[in-house]
């Protein structure tokens, strides 16, 4: 717990000190289309890497099923 206060202590120095030297902050998200093209070629790698095609299948049929398609 006490670990954890520090950090975000260092943290609020940090955005300070970024704000104060003329930068500005960074935004809070990025757009989600932009973190699909991220993580897709990873996890196509983890994919043919780890033979994991039946498992994606499996659980994308499972979640149409829940999903009533």
């Amino acid at each position: 717990m006490a670990q954890s206060t520090g950090r975000t202590a260092l943290r609020a120095r940090g955005r300070r000190a970024t704000t104060a030297f003329g930068g500005s902050r960074p935004a809070g998200t990025r757009h989600p289309l932009i973190a699909v093209a991220m993580v897709l070629p990873l996890a196509f790698l983890l994919a043919v890497v780890f033979g994991g095609w039946e498992a994606v299948v499996t659980q994308a049929s499972s979640v149409a099923g829940m999903l009533g398609r």
